[in-house]
């Protein structure tokens, strides 16, 4: 009743009645909180504030001044609601609380009252209980002493019994190894009785009926172990019924030392036998390499799942087998089992290796692959046993077989953009009828470029499936690091690629082999075209491909920087096309050597036509124009002056009038024209024949030109002409000049040029009086000179010495020309 009474003062109390009332004190919360007020610690722990009105500090006079102040008339009538809510809250939550602690009140009056009645009848019942209890404790204690002398006899005739049954077992232990262990019965039945028997026999061996039962057992186990050890010797035993024997004669106590020698003996003729069976599967080694290798029977997937079911998978379970059998028993963990796998294993990849070196083609990558995981997961079991078996021999040979297969790739590559080629060439030498055309330049390019990007992309994704992630392999050092850098990005698409423009390069440095054909023209400049390609955006595509295909390591060997590469591709193609116009402008140079060797410059007729062969140069130029415009943008061009096609041309410098110092021209003159020729070269730019061309169409034109012009005056320089033959090369000179210029990316190259032709054929003729200029250009201008019989003759006869070089010959032709022409003159 106390307790109760305290606990309902707590509840409708003070807050300082309900804090010394211990843990029947419950917090209030929400309004009951704030009638309350907080507890002591919260009112401690809290900053005093006089106008918290839930606080214990709390003033009103303050909370009221503030208000006043603060507040105005309409906040004040609802603070004067809302608290006058809160008091009725207040007060019907006390009500209830006052309602609920009587009724407990009573309800524990009641249950005291019960309780007072139930003790009083289980008093009385719990006497009667302790007055049975001891009754029977009185009548227990007289049946135990009663019953005592004879329990002790029948413990006594229970131990004889089992001591009689012990002896009887013993008795008949023989009988039983007999019958056990003899062929084709149980012996491991037979081992598990001895061993039960073998102590007891040991211990009571003094006796002499003890000892006849150990020494016949003795001689029934030594049987059984001979016959064991027969059993042993058997070839045919699988890896399972070896290790029964095995276990079966160590139980008998043998020398473990010999079993371990007899048990991997066994084994190893066993595996032995399957590696040899793997051997017979391959062709024979032939050192010599004379004789060619068979292919083999099977694919690469069938050979390592025999090899991995068969050897490896026997080889892990007798070295299991070992380590249960033989661990921890003196002289039979001294490293056998490690130099016996280590000998096999080796053996086993020398035979793998073999078998992967039979697979010449490329074949299906995915086979090999997966032949590859397959060996590397049997491998890792194995190396799990015994981890000196050649984990690093194993991992060094797919690492090799992976590298050997992309470096057929390389090499399939390699043969692929050789035959790229052997097609382009064949395209471009293939004859057509006229009123078909071939396919051009641009065409061809874009196949070979793309034929050559699609075949390395598909050998980047064959590639690929060595670092799949469902590849066990793929997770080891190798295929993470030096694998993606130095197999596939450097020898496979850094080699590639350099590979690619050395090729290209040696049609312009490698030595022509005598007899086999040039390669054309259109070759060179499309592979100078490819390899700018290469520089502008295929290498950077590649390189970026490859990283993301086969990512590196930041701590990884160092890679081929991709402006590197692009600079060998643009040293390529600047070989190319320089080489490229060295030959176009050799053959036309050849075609003017010709057509001024062979002529008669003396005896020459007066002219009245251009030289076919002039004409055949302008045509010449135009086709090599249209070809390189196929391929290359235009150029830049140097501004042109308004008379460009209508500009004298004389044989003195183009400095001097023609009509200034023709009339006084003799050859006692006191001034040399030649001197003259050289003086003005002091003043004018230095031309470079043979400099480096630009890629675009004006700078290859111009190079081309230029050789072309220059051969022209050497030839002219070597010749003495008459008075008609230097008025035919002033004719000649002003037809190039009205079509050369608007190919040459400045005119003042073709003018200076054939300035110096008309200077050097003046100085070199013996009646150097040249012909008027309106004549001159009324003959270059009255269209396409009229192919004479004499004309005719001269352009076959240069066209037939063009690829004629021996003196002896072109003398023979000269006589001839003579012969022809003087007979034609006659008639």
């Amino acid at each position: 009743m106390a307790e109760v009474e305290v606990a309902g003062s707590g509840a409708g109390g003070s807050p300082e009645a309900g804090s010394g009332s211990g843990s029947g004190w419950r917090r209030p919360h929400g309004p009951l909180q704030r009638y309350y007020g907080p507890s002591a610690a919260e009112a401690v722990e809290a900053a005093p504030d006089p106008t918290d009105i839930n606080g214990p500090h709390f003033d009103p006079e303050v909370f009221l001044t503030k208000v006043r102040s603060e507040c105005p008339l309409g906040q004040l009538l609802a603070r004067e609601a809302a608290l006058g809510r809160e008091i009725r809250a207040l007060d019907s939550d006390m009500q209830t609380l006052l309602y609920e602690n009587y009724n407990k009140f009573i309800s524990a009056t009641d249950t005291i009252r019960k309780m007072k009645v139930d003790f009083r009848r289980m008093e009385a019942e719990m006497d009667d209980l302790a007055a049975n209890m001891a009754a029977i404790s009185t009548s227990s204690a007289r049946v135990s002493a009663a019953l005592q002398d004879r329990h002790r006899r029948g413990a006594q005739l229970a131990g004889v019994q089992a001591l009689l049954r012990k002896l009887q077992s013993l008795v008949e232990v023989p009988g039983r190894l007999r019958r056990w262990a003899a062929p084709g019965a149980e012996p491991a039945r037979a081992l598990r009785c001895h061993a039960r028997a073998r102590a007891v026999l040991r211990h009571y061996r003094h006796l002499p009926s003890f000892r006849a039962i150990e020494d016949e057992s003795h001689a029934i186990m030594a049987e059984l172990a001979q016959r064991l050890r027969t059993r042993l010797r058997d070839d045919t035993l699988d890896p399972k019924e070896l290790t029964e024997c095995v276990e079966m004669l160590l139980q008998l106590e043998e020398p473990p030392e010999e079993l371990c020698e007899e048990f991997l003996s066994h084994a190893g003729t066993r595996l032995e036998a399957e590696l040899a069976a793997l051997e017979a599967e391959l062709p024979p080694a032939d050192p010599s390499g004379a004789a060619a290798t068979p292919p083999p029977a099977s694919d690469i997937l069938d050979f390592v799942d025999r090899g991995s079911s068969a050897f490896v998978g026997n080889l892990c379970l007798l070295a299991a087998s070992y380590r249960s059998l033989f661990e921890g028993r003196p002289g039979a963990g001294d490293g056998r089992l490690e130099a016996f796998a280590a000998t096999l294993t080796t053996r086993y990849f020398e035979l793998l290796e073999r078998r992967l070196a039979l697979e010449r083609g490329l074949g299906d990558t995915s086979l090999l692959v997966r032949a590859l995981d397959r060996f590397h997961r049997r491998l890792r079991a194995l190396l799990e046993l015994l981890p000196a078996a050649g984990a690093e021999a194993g991992a060094a040979l797919v690492a090799r077989a992976a590298r050997e297969r992309v470096d057929r790739y390389l090499r399939a590559l390699q043969t692929f953009f050789l035959g790229c080629l052997g097609d382009v060439r064949q395209a471009l030498a293939a004859p057509r009828p006229p009123s078909k055309e071939g396919p051009g330049l641009p065409d061809l390019l874009a196949t070979l470029a793309s034929s050559v990007l699609g075949q390395l992309k598909a050998v980047l994704a064959y590639v690929q499936l060595f670092t799949a992630k469902d590849v066990a392999f793929a997770s080891l050092p190798y295929f993470k690091g030096e694998f993606c850098v130095e197999a596939v990005r450097e020898g496979l698409v850094v080699a590639f690629v350099r590979w690619l423009c050395r090729t290209a390069r040696g049609f312009a440095d490698g030595p022509a082999e005598r007899g086999a054909p040039a390669a054309p023209p259109a070759l060179l400049l499309l592979l100078a075209r490819l390899c700018l390609d290469y520089e502008a955006t295929t290498i950077s595509y590649i390189l970026t491909l490859t990283d993301e295909q086969f990512p590196p390591q930041d701590t990884g060997p160092v890679v081929t920087p991709g402006p590197a590469l692009c600079a060998e591709a643009r040293g390529a193609a600047q070989r190319l096309l320089d080489h490229y116009v060295q030959v176009q402008g050799a053959a036309v140079a050849q075609m003017l050597r010709k057509s001024v060797e062979t002529r008669d410059w003396l005896g020459t007729v007066e002219p009245r036509n251009v030289r076919a062969v002039m004409k055949r140069v302008v045509e010449d130029i135009t086709a090599i124009d249209v070809q390189v415009g196929q391929l290359f943008e235009e150029g830049v061009r140097r501004a042109q002056s308004s008379d460009s096609s209508r500009r004298a041309f004389s044989v003195y410098s183009s400095s001097r009038a023609p009509g200034r110092y023709a009339p006084s021209y003799t050859p006692s003159a006191p001034m040399d024209t030649h001197l003259l020729s050289n003086i003005q070269k002091l003043f004018s730019e230095r031309i470079d024949i043979f400099s480096p061309v630009e890629f675009n169409k004006v700078s290859v034109l111009t190079g081309i030109i230029k050789i072309s012009l220059k051969t022209l005056l050497e030839c002219v320089r070597l010749r003495t002409l008459g008075r008609f033959g230097l008025q035919q090369v002033q004719v000649d000179g002003h037809y190039l000049q009205l079509y050369l210029w608007r190919f040459a990316a400045d005119e003042r190259v073709v003018q200076g040029l054939l300035d110096e032709v008309a200077a050097s054929a003046a100085h070199r003729c013996l009646d150097p009086v040249p012909m008027e200029h309106s004549v001159v250009e009324l003959i270059c201008e009255r269209g396409p000179p009229r192919v004479t019989l004499e004309n005719s003759l001269h352009l076959s006869l240069v066209k037939s010495l063009v690829t004629m070089d021996s003196p002896d010959v072109l003398e023979r032709w000269t006589d001839r020309q003579t012969l022809v022409l003087e007979e034609i003159r006659s008639i």
